[in-house]
């Protein structure tokens, strides 16, 4: 029944992500003014948690580089949009957004983890 415990993993992923996603907007705000520098931006994490279903996953360490379990970190790339008259394309408004999305993530993986956990526990009578 516990053979294959996935739950953790995608937890995993999606707070590793919420991380990235939070260091990405906060180097955009640092950035702000910064004349012609252009915003970065992740997929969001559905994307990123496709992508990944279809990689090969190591099943010890050194094997497909020493990444143990699969997860990559997904691609930054830079966001395509009009810019100030400066050429920065940073929008503090959207920052801010994503930041609060971010931590939402960061909490729902939390969550997650802390509901399987729990469940786990239950299940061997502790």
């Amino acid at each position: 029944m516990f053979e294959n415990l996935d739950v953790f993993r995608t937890a995993m992923a999606m707070s590793r992500h919420a991380g990235t996603q939070q260091a990405v907007s906060a180097q955009n705000i640092a950035n702000a003014d910064t004349p012609g520098y252009r915003a970065l931006e992740i997929p969001d994490f559905a994307e990123t948690f496709a992508a990944m279903q279809g990689a090969a996953r190591a099943t010890r360490p050194g094997h497909l580089f020493g990444q143990v379990d699969g997860t990559q970190a997904p691609t930054i790339s830079k966001r395509r949009e009009t810019a100030d008259p400066n050429g920065n394309t940073v929008s503090l408004e959207q920052e801010m957004m994503t930041a609060v999305n971010a931590r939402r993530a960061h909490d729902r993986a939390l969550a997650i983890y802390r509901s399987s956990l729990t469940l786990l526990r239950t299940s061997l009578g502790r």
